[in-house]
C-alpha cells in the first residue's frame, strides 16, 4: 500500500498533508486554501475568534464558502478555568453541526472529544511528544497521532522525527510527522520512513494567502535552524521561536516565581493563563502590526528550506508532484 493511503482515507484528501493550526497565522484564507489544494486545512478556533474577530460558526461558515473540501479542527482541551472548558464544548458541537468530522486534541485528556466525535461519525488524532502521551491517547480511543518532533514550531517536543517515530511505531495507529517538513524531499523522506502523512505550518506562514504580517513572512524565509530558539515566556512551556530583536532584548527564561508557580500543582494553571494572556496580546500585535518592535514570531526548524513566499497552491503542487513519484 503507498504510503499516506490510510490518511487518505480517513480524512477523505487527495494529499496526506495536514495544515498546522496554527496561533495567530491561521486565518480563514489560509484553512480553505490548503483544503482546496488536496490537504487538510485545520481550524485554530482561539485565532478564528480573537484574532480574525469572527462568531465561531459564522467563521466556519465564511470557510465553507471558500471550498467545498473537508477542513478539520485543533481542540486544545488542557485543564483549565471551567469556562474555557464550556467554550471548547461548544465549539466542538458547532464544529460537528458544520458538518467537520476531523479533529486534532492538544494537551489535556481526549476521551470527552473522542467521545463525542465518533459517535458523529469522525475521526480524533492527538497531538504527542513521546510514548507516555501516546498510550494515553491509545486508552482514549483516538484514531491517530501527531508526532510533534523538535523541528516544530510553536510547542515542539525533545525528540528527532527519526527517534519520535521509533518510539511509536508499534502503537497500531497512524502516526502523522509535525515538523521540519517544508519541502518536497522532507515531504518523501518522512513518509518513506513510515510517517502517514504530513503536519505543516511553518511553510505555511510563508504563503500569499496567510495573513501574518509582511515582516513576519520575511523573517521565515530570512531565518536559518541557528535562528530558531526556545522560550518559556509565551505559555510556561518551551515554544518555538525565531529569535529577533525583541526575543533578544525580553530573554527565553522563565522568572524566578513563574518557573515556583509552573511547578506547583495548584498553581501552574494560573501561572500558564497569565503567560497565555499576555502572549495572545502580543502575538496578535506582531502578527498584524508593520513595525518590529514587538518581534514574537513563532516558526520551526523547518525555514532552513523556505526561501520565498508562494501561494499554498504552488506549495501543495510540489508536494503532489513528489508523492506522485513514491
Amino acid at each position: 500500500m503507498k504510503p499516506g493511503t490510510t490518511l487518505l482515507k480517513q480524512l477523505a484528501i487527495n494529499l496526506p498533508v495536514i495544515g498546522g493550526p496554527m496561533y495567530p497565522c491561521s486565518n480563514p484564507e489560509l484553512v480553505a486554501a490548503v483544503s482546496s489544494a488536496g490537504g487538510m486545512g485545520v481550524v485554530q478556533p482561539v485565532s478564528l475568534t480573537y484574532v480574525y474577530r469572527y462568531e465561531f460558526r459564522a467563521g466556519l461558515r465564511y470557510i465553507r464558502s471558500l471550498t467545498d473540501k473537508p477542513i478539520g479542527m485543533n481542540a486544545l482541551i488542557e485543564q483549565s478555568s471551567r469556562r474555557y472548558r464550556e467554550t471548547m464544548v461548544r465549539w466542538i458541537d458547532i464544529a460537528l453541526e458544520e458538518n467537520i468530522r476531523f479533529f486534532i486534541t492538544s494537551l489535556g485528556k481526549p476521551d470527552w472529544v473522542v467521545k463525542r466525535v465518533h459517535a458523529a461519525g469522525g475521526c480524533v488524532y492527538h497531538d504527542v511528544t513521546e510514548k507516555k502521551w501516546a498510550q494515553k491517547a491509545l486508552d482514549c480511543g483516538v484514531d491517530g497521532l501527531v508526532a510533534v518532533n523538535n523541528q516544530a514550531g510553536g510547542h515542539a517536543g525533545d525528540l528527532t522525527p527519526e527517534a519520535l517515530l521509533a518510539d511509536l511505531i508499534d502503537v497500531g495507529l497512524p502516526v502523522v510527522c509535525a515538523g521540519g517538513v517544508s519541502d518536497g524531499a522532507g515531504f518523501m523522506a518522512a513518509l518513506k520512513s513510515g510517517y502517514a502523512g504530513v503536519q505543516m505550518g511553518t511553510r505555511f506562514i510563508a504563503s500569499t494567502e496567510c495573513r501574518a504580517s509582511d515582516a513576519y513572512k520575511a523573517a521565515v524565509v530570512k531565518a536559518s535552524i541557528k535562528d530558531i530558539v526556545l522560550s518559556e515566556r509565551i505559555t510556561g512551556v518551551p515554544v518555538s521561536l525565531i529569535r529577533t530583536r525583541y526575543v533578544k532584548q525580553t530573554g527565553t527564561r522563565a522568572g524566578l516565581i513563574a518557573k515556583w508557580m509552573l511547578k506547583g500543582q495548584k498553581t501552574k494553571h494560573l501561572m500558564r493563563t497569565i503567560y497565555a494572556l499576555l502572549a495572545m496580546y502580543k502575538l496578535k500585535k506582531s502578527n498584524h502590526a508593520k513595525e518590529t518592535s514587538s518581534e514574537l514570531w513563532q516558526a520551526g526548524k523547518s525555514v532552513a528550506s523556505i526561501t520565498r513566499v508562494e501561494s499554498v497552491a504552488t506549495i501543495m503542487a510540489r508536494l503532489e508532484k513528489a508523492y506522485a513519484q513514491l
